[in-house]
């Protein structure tokens, strides 16, 4: 059917995954829509409530390659996890002693990934973002802290890996709430020197870290882009504006991957 479609619907549909012009059949959605849209809605649920599973999602390359090593929240379970928010904001008492034991403290740059509301997001997106992230803050003369992964993570825990570890800065790579364009998105949550009286309002964000929205190389250039400001700066939040010379956005992609 697409392309009987006039050039001009279908250029407009190139450049969104959002379901526009897609026909109908009398009142209802066409057959094949409502089949893509069933199918989209079963992906995020999955993407949701799937356990995240730091070899089967990140693999054990990227493990050993970065000694990458895994904590959770205080929350006990997925259930738990989605019903209980608050909990996905703090470290289990044993995942504070697991970092303050694995940990650089007071480094330039610490990553952490957090499963979030898609492990399908962390299993796409994060192979491929964290080597060029690692390798862009060596380049660049940071310190950077071991990474690690968070099962049942939300946003807030950023507070806590501040409080805990003292980076300068601190970025979550985490699974974004799927929708019914995609169950694979990712998120960078950035803070300069966070801290337990942190808001959103203290906090940075780079979404749609997916293939058909921001890709890995743009989002690596961005993030680390971004974080050099609230170097510079010294804060981070709303006060922030985030500034990306054209030429930065393809300049990752000449670095080799250490």
């Amino acid at each position: 059917m697409s392309d009987s479609l006039p050039e001009i619907v279908q250029q407009v549909r190139l450049r969104t995954p959002a379901r526009l012009l897609a026909g109908r059949s009398g009142g209802a959605y066409l057959t094949t829509t409502q089949l893509e849209l069933r199918a989209a809605h079963a992906a995020a649920r999955d993407a949701v409530r799937s356990e995240f599973n730091v070899e089967q999602h990140l693999g054990v390359d990227l493990i050993n390659r970065f000694k990458l090593f895994e904590v959770s929240s205080a929350a006990r379970s997925k259930d738990e996890y989605l019903l209980r928010p608050d909990l996905g904001r703090q470290f289990s008492s044993d995942s504070r002693e697991t970092l303050n034991r694995q940990s650089v403290k007071e480094t330039t740059f610490q990553i952490a990934v957090g499963d979030g509301l898609s492990t399908a997001a962390v299993a796409v997106q994060v192979p491929v973002l964290l080597p060029l992230l690692m390798a862009g803050a060596r380049v660049r003369g940071w310190t950077v802290g071991r990474p690690f992964a968070i099962r049942f993570c939300r946003v807030g825990i950023l507070n806590e890996i501040g409080t805990l570890l003292r980076p300068e800065v601190a970025v979550l790579l985490i699974g974004e709430r799927p929708g019914l364009a995609t169950a694979e998105s990712l998120s960078a949550y950035m803070a300069f020197r966070p801290a337990r009286s942190h808001t959103d309002a203290d906090r940075n964000l780079i979404s749609n870290i997916h293939q058909r929205g921001v890709s890995p190389g743009d989002a690596a250039a961005r993030i680390l882009n971004l974080a050099g400001r609230m170097m510079l700066l010294k804060r981070s939040g709303v006060r922030v504006r985030e500034e990306l010379p054209c030429e930065v956005s393809g300049q990752l992609r000449g670095i080799q991957q250490v």
